[in-house]
């Protein structure tokens, strides 16, 4: 165990101890309020940049195993725990939390006031930050912190995406198989695990995969994943969602949601400390009711980036806004009950719909596992969205 430090992009200082892999990492600070699931939530591809902060005090108490990593690696650059657990009470068979960070070349630091640190990002915003057990001045870690760029303009999705197609089928069925192309953007298995029980077959397809590739393979739907980074920065995907809109059914989540909305003629902007938990509450003002979800992002869409003059979330038990965009009519169906952000749509002339959430959650809630039948509902043209 090393001595080992954290430095934010306002000079906030914290010194700790080292249980990751040896070195210094820089990125975008930010915190989760999940209180189990950190191996699912460093796995996730989402999280690329970025260094997270844990709110729940104690990590990796009951170790770790491949069958539960959402990616095939830790995708943070760095992650920060009040403390770490030592040894797990998991069952036999399980690998501990400093190991997989350590093997991944991942630095970590324990020891921190974690509920302070989320505090300060709170009020200030997410900064950027540095953790170095190579580094002991502060003022020096923190020249390196403001040598980065910031997560605004940042297009990180290409980078995470898969190199090549790969499928992934549903069990077997006597049922007629509808057959989605899953563009890749950051993309967590469980997603695929919920396509497969909803009884579809997924082509996962790399980033920037044209979407006339999509449209003339046979596809049944269309699956815009989520992914990291800032989505106005994600022109090659806006483009490709553009093409696709009206053509074939599209369900899209997190930064699949954004592209979607952004790609119909809506504008994007950066939260203040972003969503990143599974506890979010966000009204269906549709099906009338409200759903515990499970959220990572930093960013969301503008309701007034739209036309028609919807811009805050409308009053309880009032209907979906509709607005105008380059797609036609869009519903805005989902509103986040802690701070009024827009979390779903649904367009009306074309068969498309979107959450800014996860549906799949890995860790989370279930509430929300039922869009991926109405995707599949979706797709056999049962409904506009």
């Amino acid at each position: 165990m090393s001595h080992c430090l954290l430095v934010l992009e306002d000079g906030t200082a914290s010194p700790g101890r080292s249980f990751g892999a040896p070195g210094t990492t820089l990125g975008e600070v930010v915190f989760t309020t999940g209180m189990t699931g950190y191996q699912e939530t460093l796995t996730d591809p989402s999280y690329a940049g970025q260094i997270l902060v844990a709110t729940s005090p104690q990590q990796g108490n009951y170790g770790v195993r491949p069958e539960e990593a959402e990616s095939g690696r830790v995708q943070v650059a760095g992650f920060v725990a009040r403390e770490a657990a030592r040894r797990s009470s998991g069952r036999p068979g399980r690998g501990e939390l400093g190991d997989l960070l350590e093997e991944a070349g991942v630095p970590a630091i324990e020891g921190v006031d974690t509920r302070a640190l989320t505090l300060r990002i709170r009020s200030r915003g997410a900064m950027r930050g540095g953790i170095s057990t190579e580094e002991s001045d502060p003022h020096a870690l923190l020249e390196q912190v403001l040598a980065i760029p910031g997560m605004e303009g940042a297009e990180l999705a290409a980078g995470v995406s898969t190199e090549a197609p790969y499928e992934v089928g549903p069990a077997a069925s006597s049922a007629p198989v509808p057959r989605v192309a899953a563009y890749d953007w950051g993309l967590k298995r469980s997603i695929l695990g919920r396509l497969a029980a909803a009884g579809c077959h997924t082509t996962v397809l790399p980033a920037a995969t044209p979407a006339q590739e999509v449209l003339a393979g046979g596809f049944d739907g269309v699956f815009l994943s989520n992914g990291p980074g800032d989505p106005a920065a994600t022109r090659d995907a806006i483009g490709i969602a553009r093409r696709l809109l009206g053509r074939i059914p599209v369900f899209g989540i997190c930064l699949g949601h954004q592209i979607l909305g952004l790609a119909a003629g809506g504008r994007s902007f950066k939260l203040r400390f972003g969503h990143r938990g599974s506890n979010q509450p966000v009204r269906d003002l549709e099906a009338g009711r409200v759903e515990v979800t499970t959220h990572n992002h930093g960013f969301a869409l503008d309701p007034a980036g739209f036309g028609g003059g919807a811009r805050s979330a409308p009053a309880p038990g009032a209907p979906a806004p509709v607005v105008a965009s380059s797609a036609g009519r869009v519903a805005l169906t989902h509103w986040n009950l802690n701070d009024g952000t827009l979390e779903g749509m649904r367009f009306l002339d074309v068969p498309a719909f979107s959450v800014q959430y996860h549906p799949e959650a890995a860790p989370g809630p279930h509430d929300a596992a039922h869009l991926f039948s109405r995707f599949r509902a979706l797709m056999a043209g049962r409904g506009t969205g």
